[in-house]
C-alpha cells in the first residue's frame, strides 16, 4: 500500500514471522532425519524400496514406494528411428531464447515484433531477516 499512515505492519507481527520461520527451517531438517531412520528401518526389515507398515504404541507407520517411469529421450528415439518407428516420436516445436536474444541483439527482429509474444511471470516471496543492531 502507499499510505503507509492508513496501514502498518507491526514490528512484532515481522517478528513472529521470523521466529515462525526459523522454526519451520528447523522443523523440516529435524523431519528429514527422522524420515532417513524410519527408511534404513524398512530398509532392513522389508527390504529396499519395498513398502512395508508397522504399529508402534498408539501408531500406524508406513512406508509406500511411488514408481514413475519415463523414456530417456535420445536413446529412445535413437532406438525408434532405427526401428523406422517414427510415428512413435513427436517433433516438440518450440522457441530458442538464445537465439532470439540474438538476433534482438543483431537487429534482424524487433522488440516490436515479440512483444506479444513474452510471457512474464511474477511471483511474490516475503524474506525477513533480523537487523544486525
Amino acid at each position: 500500500m502507499n499510505n503507509s499512515n492508513t496501514f502498518q505492519i507491526p514490528e512484532e507481527m515481522v517478528s513472529r514471522y521470523a521466529a515462525l520461520n526459523e522454526k519451520a527451517k528447523k522443523i523440516e531438517e529435524e523431519m528429514a532425519e527422522i524420515k532417513k531412520i524410519f527408511n534404513a528401518y524398512f530398509d532392513h526389515e522389508y527390504g529396499k524400496n519395498s513398502k512395508g507398515e508397522e504399529r508402534i504404541g498408539a501408531y500406524k507407520i508406513q512406508r509406500q514406494i511411488r514408481q514413475s517411469e519415463s523414456y530417456h529421450p535420445d536413446k529412445t528415439v535413437k532406438v525408434l528411428e532405427d526401428l523406422n518407428l517414427s510415428d512413435c516420436i513427436i517433433l516438440v516445436k518450440q522457441p530458442d531464447k538464445e537465439k532470439i536474444q540474438a538476433a534482438l541483439t543483431l537487429g534482424m527482429l524487433s522488440a516490436e515484433e515479440m512483444k506479444d509474444c513474452v510471457i512474464r511471470k511474477c511471483s511474490q516471496a516475503i524474506v525477513v531477516k533480523p537487523l544486525n543492531k
